[in-house]
């Protein structure tokens, strides 16, 4: 049998569905925001999954983690409608206490047996320790959710249906190998980081910075079916 050839990039018309699952408000927008406006942008759907939703996100102490919490959800819903997305489900895992663990592959199997993706994006989890903990936690656990278990009925069955996903896009890694050129997009996308503004300094600056640095998105292709 000859092997599947890879999606091409975000234009690939075999590409319907898509899920991002990351750790906390504000990773979709970094790591692979202008590839999902290109998505979104010719109808395919993108669900997001926040396995936490960033309660510890601020220097203020006068702000409790619940504060921030709401505060952090806000902005994220804001985010996902200016890159199209209608779909967005929190876990709300304490920030920064992510552990791998079969409890939280459970909750990524379900959300990606409701989802169905076509593609997976999550964090590369194989890169040096310099990276945020609940980062490489949250790639290693999506990963495995992907492939083998929300393919084999018989894990968690009490989950949803069975689905395969046929790719997992991870950013954030040391070894690209699918370089997307997001210019065509990269306003909105600057606007969709914009909208976290708990997380933003100058506006001014965010944006002077990414229209130089924020043209192309990276990612390592993996095909897990």
């Amino acid at each position: 049998m000859a092997a599947r050839k890879l999606f091409a990039g975000p234009d690939d018309r075999r590409i319907k569905r898509a899920l991002c699952i990351v750790a906390h408000p504000d990773d979709i927008e970094f790591y692979c925001g202008g590839t999902v406006l290109k998505m979104t942008s010719r109808g395919v759907l993108v669900d997001f999954l926040l396995a936490t939703s960033g309660d510890k996100g601020a220097r203020d102490v006068s702000k409790s983690r619940a504060k921030m919490a709401r505060i952090r959800e806000r902005e994220q819903e804001a985010a996902a409608y200016i890159l199209g997305v209608k779909r967005v489900a929190f876990l709300r895992h304490p920030d920064a206490e992510l552990v791998e663990n079969l409890e939280l592959r459970e909750e990524f199997v379900r959300e990606i047996r409701e989802s169905k993706p076509d593609v997976l994006f999550t964090f590369d989890p194989n890169v040096a320790y310099r990276y945020h903990p609940d980062h490489r936690v949250v790639g290693r656990v999506a990963i495995d959710a992907a492939w083998p278990c929300a393919r084999d009925p018989l894990t968690y069955p009490k989950a949803g249906a069975p689905h395969e996903t046929k790719e997992v896009w991870c950013f954030a890694g040391e070894h690209p190998t699918l370089e997307i050129d997001v210019s065509d997009v990269l306003e909105a996308k600057i606007e969709g980081r914009l909208a976290h503004a708990s997380q933003t300094g100058s506006a001014a600056g965010l944006r002077r910075r990414w229209r130089y640095s924020a043209r192309v998105e990276r990612f390592h292709q993996v095909d897990v079916r």
